[in-house]
Parts: C-alpha cells; sequence; structure tokens
C-alpha cells in the first residue's frame, strides 16, 4: 500500500459549472477551469489551411485542442478546452456541457477535460498519481464503472477511490455526520450524511442552481431593454484620454451557443457582484423603490440593478417566482412541483431516521459557488427557524470564506485522500484487474 506522505494523490472534481483539480494535502485547487468545451465539427470547415490560420493566432500553452476518435462516422470534431481557448471566438464553434440533467452524456468531453487537466493544468503523468474523483451523490451504478474504466484504461492510474460530494463537503469542515446543502451551477442538491455515508433516501435535488439564476437575470435585463454585448463583438477605441468609442464588429459565422455563452460569463459577473438574497420573502412593492446599485459592462455602458439584485436570489427559496420574469414563461410547467430551500431542506431530513433528525438540523452545511451569495446562510437559517419543529435547534453553518464554500468538495476530498489511515482504502489496479469495473461499488460505499 501507499504510505501516507508519499502519495501525491490527485483530486478531481468536475462540477456543472468548473472543473477544479490538484493535488491532495493542499488547501486549494491548483487548477479551476470551466467545465464546457468548444467544439468545431470538422465536416463543416472544407478549407483546413482556413482553421489553422484561424486558430493559429491564439496561443496555444494552456488550452487543449483534441480531436476525438468516437466521431469517424459524423466527421470529427475538435474539441478545445480551458478558459483561455473558450475565451478565443472561432467561427462554427459550439460551446457543448458533457451534462444532461446533472449526469454525464458525453463522456467524450470529460475525458478530454481530465486529460487537460493532468497534462496541461497540473503537468503529470496519471499513470504516477492515485486518483480521488468526486462524484455527485445520486451518481448511478453505470456512470461509476464507466468512470473507473476511463481512468483505468486509458490513464492506466494505480489506484482509484470515487467519493460523494456529499461526504467530502462534510470532512471539509470536519464532521461525519451533516445536512449538506450544495447549491452548484446545474442544480442544487439537498443530502443527508451520516458517519461517512450519504443517506440514499434523503437526497434531493432541484435544476434550480446558478445558471439558471443567471437565465433569470439575463432575461430580466432584456426586457428592460439592456442587451449584453459579448466581448468579440467589439473593440474599443480611446479617441481622447479617458474617452472611448464603441466599434462593433461582425461575425456571422459565430455559434448561438458560444454567443450565450459570452454573455453568461457577464451576466454571472453581474449577478455576483450586486445580488444578495432579501431578508424576507421578496415583496414586488417593497422594493419598488429601491436604490439603484451601477455595473459597468465591457463595452463601457453602465446599467443600474434595482428590485433584481434580490428578485433573482429569492427564486432560491422560492422558485415560483421566476415565472414573473418575461422571458422565463417556458418554466411555468415545472415550477410548481419545485420546492423552494428550505422545504427541501425540511423534507431531506423527514426522510431519515427520527435518531437522527436532531443532529442534521443542527449542522446543515452550505457548499457550491451559488451558496456563496450574501446573506443565503442568515436568509436560510431564519427560514428554518420559522418552519421546523420547537424541539429543533436550527444551525446552518458555511465558511465564511468564499473560496472554501465554493471548492469545498475539492477541500474535502483533498483532506481525505492524505490521511494515513484512508490509504488502505483506494481501488488499485490489481484489484481492477482481478475484479473488473463493478467491483467499484464494494470498494468505494
Amino acid at each position: 500500500m501507499y504510505g501516507g506522505d508519499e502519495v501525491s494523490a490527485i483530486v478531481i472534481d468536475l462540477g456543472s459549472h468548473t472543473c477544479k483539480a490538484g493535488y491532495a494535502g493542499e488547501d486549494a485547487p491548483k487548477a479551476v477551469f470551466p467545465s464546457v468545451v468548444g467544439s468545431i465539427d470538422q465536416m463543416e470547415v472544407d478549407d483546413p489551411d482556413n482553421l489553422e490560420r484561424n486558430s493559429g493566432s491564439v496561443p496555444e500553452s494552456n488550452s487543449t485542442v483534441r480531436t476525438s476518435e468516437s466521431e469517424k462516422a459524423k466527421g470529427k470534431r475538435k474539441l478545445y478546452v480551458g478558459s483561455q481557448a473558450l475565451g478565443y471566438r472561432r467561427d462554427h464553434m459550439e460551446v457543448l456541457s458533457p451534462f444532461m440533467d446533472g449526469v454525464v452524456a458525453d463522456w467524450d468531453i470529460v475525458d478530454t477535460i481530465w486529460d487537460h487537466a493532468f497534462r496541461e493544468c497540473l503537468l503529470i503523468n496519471p499513470k504516477e498519481h492515485p486518483m480521488l474523483v468526486a462524484e455527485p451523490s445520486s451518481n448511478s451504478q453505470q456512470q461509476r464503472e464507466r468512470a473507473a474504466e476511463l481512468m483505468f484504461e486509458k490513464y492506466e492510474v494505480p489506484a482509484l477511490f470515487l467519493a460523494k460530494n456529499a461526504v467530502l463537503t462534510s470532512f471539509a469542515s470536519g464532521r461525519a455526520t451533516s445536512l449538506v446543502v450544495d447549491s452548484g451551477g446545474g442544480s442544487t442538491t439537498v443530502a443527508p450524511v451520516h458517519d461517512g455515508c450519504v443517506l440514499q433516501k434523503g437526497v434531493l435535488s432541484s435544476p434550480v442552481g446558478g445558471e439558471f439564476l443567471t437565465d433569470c437575470l439575463m432575461k430580466s435585463l432584456e426586457s428592460k431593454g439592456i442587451t449584453i454585448k459579448p466581448r468579440y463583438s467589439f473593440k474599443r477605441k480611446e479617441i481622447r484620454p479617458g474617452e472611448f468609442q464603441t466599434i462593433d464588429l461582425d461575425f456571422p459565422n459565430t455559434t448561438e451557443s458560444y454567443k450565450l455563452y459570452c454573455q453568461r460569463v457577464i451576466a454571472s459577473d453581474i449577478k455576483d457582484c450586486v445580488c444578495r438574497a432579501p431578508d424576507t420573502l421578496y415583496d414586488e412593492s417593497a422594493y419598488s423603490n429601491i436604490p439603484m446599485t451601477p455595473y459597468e459592462l465591457p463595452d463601457g455602458q453602465t446599467i443600474e440593478i434595482g428590485a433584481d439584485r434580490f428578485k433573482i436570489p429569492d427564486v432560491l427559496f422560492n422558485p415560483s417566482l421566476a415565472q414573473t420574469i418575461p422571458g422565463m414563461e417556458g418554466f411555468v410547467e415545472i415550477a410548481p412541483s419545485l420546492r423552494g430551500l428550505p422545504q427541501m431542506v425540511l423534507e431531506s431530513i423527514n426522510k431519515c431516521d427520527v435518531d437522527i433528525r436532531r443532529e442534521l438540523f443542527s449542522s446543515i452545511l452550505l457548499a457550491g459557488g451559488t451558496a456563496s451569495m450574501q446573506q443565503l446562510k442568515e436568509r436560510l437559517e431564519k427560514d428554518l427557524v420559522e418552519e421546523s419543529p420547537q424541539a429543533a435547534r436550527v444551525k446552518v453553518l458555511a465558511s465564511g470564506n468564499a473560496t472554501e464554500r465554493r471548492f469545498s468538495v475539492w477541500i474535502g476530498g483533498s483532506i481525505l485522500a492524505s490521511l494515513g489511515s484512508f490509504q488502505q482504502m483506494w481501488f488499485s489496479k490489481s484489484e481492477y484487474e482481478e475484479h473488473g469495473a463493478p467491483y467499484i461499488q464494494r470498494k468505494c460505499p
């Protein structure tokens, strides 16, 4: 087995919004980059020299370009990974996510993302490092076996461990039992953890996450006549010192998905800068004459954001509020079935054994990028105190450091993989060769 300090294990957490990777034992991931990729179908590009000219002007230092083999039938596709590669506009480049409803749908993309993390960001050879991979709490058996196959067959890693997101978050805060509220990019998941195991019957998920709030914000701004210009669509020229003129540029071959990706990056920043959870349930009349907060867009125009600063975050607590935003009408069908954060927490706790409910109430952990929003912890605690039974002592815990909240899953993995007592838990390559991929169910509960 591996000696405790000599492990140099790699921890990798592929979330729906960003991928985090780094060495176990460190306090933050070394590499953080978007978990979407740019993809160009080679069929669309007739002239290969033209493609070279287009992509030749970008430094390929930390962007991976890969042609995936399985696309032979449909013509090859070229995949671009990393924020630098995605930030560079290319003709016919679609932006694809490997996830579909929180589950990996395209393993080619996952493979490309992992490869980028190992070879471009961490500059390691995966054959020399055991891998701790974080997985969603509701991951299916096929998904886990597929991940194990990819790691052992393609990357030939010496050992592997798959750990549930909620368990890692729990370890990051030094607890074996807690209720983890993980609000990430693609969804919000509430999972009870008891003695280091996820109680599957209590796991609840809702599609309202950071991306959804970003969509709400974009639609709301559009309805007020504010359009967010993607960065590639203009350049700014200085006419006099300190005075700029914006010149629009036209790229007819830009795909709709790439344009949306660029707008979302900006909208997401607006959300992070100005939004905060309201102290009480959002009420249109109370917030109608609230002072405006200015935000300067990349093209130089300054927009004023008023009530939306509180309305958008409140969608987490009251999903039906999204119906009142112009352009979100398509959401109405699923809205009534969605529950807000406090309801999800209570429902999850009620699905667990009576004996541990009290303990869960007193250690509710907030994690994920969306959870670092201002005032979110205070608001959730207040709502839960009002709605939970009298005997329960409600305590919502969240790291004061926003970085720790965003990376809590990764940090938990980093702590776990560097523990001396964990070293006999690895699923080793020899075990894989002897028992095959399904054995991962026994090694990683």
